[in-house]
């Protein structure tokens, strides 16, 4: 499998998270804080480490400065996933997933300034194609309503932190392996999950979840946890071969997958979610699948 398998698993993947994240936020945490959501991502992260250490002793042996920065990724990472998950308190998943279109043209930029990264006229104009795609898919169903500057602000802070993340584990992975450096983003992560978890009142309600729903959290959040666990690596594995706009492009075909696995659910498990099945709406979805996949051929080159 090439690069592009891998970078494709990410959206596929982040999409059923999408969807598992909407459900446990509007089921467990509607009225909780959702950063005690991210204690079960630190620990994830935190039960893999001493596999990745077993396998290769090597990634405890690296400089204190690398460390540091590697961590850090994993901080800013956590950070990212904060924003998201506030801004799906109280919207849908194919309402916020569009918002996250803004990745690519931080991820250009960072990659340009910090990098020297440029794009080949194919990249670029498959970069274009995607974020065409994905814009066309965004927009129409709902013209009427106004616009959600919290939404915005929440999942542009998310984009910018996430692809200064992301940058940050390029640069590692290329230089100190790619196990290394997702073995002290995981440090990242669980430093983070402890830091929330040591707030009284967090860890309070962390507990009293667990109590109340001890087979929901533990399940239906490990299955969530391995998805999106799945999916991140993929996509950072796809760093080491690819631009960090371009696989941050194809990482933003997450919304098209959002709306399609909707549509799914919307046919088979109408409570889960509920998406317009309307012949102008699939028409929409269809021409935008057809942009992406395009836009895909070309990066691809």
């Amino acid at each position: 499998m090439n690069w592009l398998g891998f970078a494709l698993s990410g959206p596929v993947l982040w999409a059923i998270s999408t969807h598992l994240d909407k459900y446990l936020v509007e089921r467990y945490f509607k009225n909780t804080d959702v950063g005690i959501l991210l204690i079960f991502t630190a620990l994830m992260g935190l039960a893999l480490m001493p596999a990745i250490a077993y396998f290769d002793p090597s990634v405890l042996y690296r400089d204190l400065q690398s460390v540091a920065l590697m961590t850090l990724s994993g901080l800013l990472y956590m950070a990212a996933i904060f924003f998201y998950l506030r801004a799906l308190q109280g919207h849908e998943a194919s309402v916020v997933a569009p918002f996250f279109q803004a990745s690519p043209l931080f991820g250009y930029a960072l990659g340009y300034l910090v990098l020297s990264e440029t794009l080949s006229g194919s990249q670029f104009g498959g970069c274009a194609l995607i974020l065409g795609g994905i814009l066309f898919v965004s927009v129409g169903a709902r013209r009427t309503e106004p616009f959600r500057w919290r939404l915005a602000l929440l999942m542009l802070c998310c984009g910018f932190v996430m692809s200064l993340s992301t940058l940050i584990f390029k640069v590692f992975a290329v230089k100190e392996e790619f196990w290394a450096t997702t073995f002290w983003m995981f440090a990242g992560e669980a430093i983070f999950g402890f830091a929330y978890l040591s707030i009284g009142n967090h860890r309070r309600e962390f507990f009293r979840l667990f109590r109340e729903h001890p087979v929901a959290m533990v399940a239906i959040n490990a299955s969530n946890e391995l998805v999106n666990l799945g999916g991140a690596l993929g996509n950072r594995y796809a760093l080491i071969f690819a631009p960090l706009a371009v696989v941050q492009a194809i990482g933003s075909t997450t919304t098209l997958f959002v709306f399609v696995f909707g549509v799914v659910l919307t046919l088979l498990w109408p409570r889960v979610s509920h998406e317009s099945l309307a012949p102008r709406d699939l028409m929409q979805k269809g021409t935008a699948a057809l942009l992406v996949a395009a836009g895909i051929v070309l990066v691809s080159r």
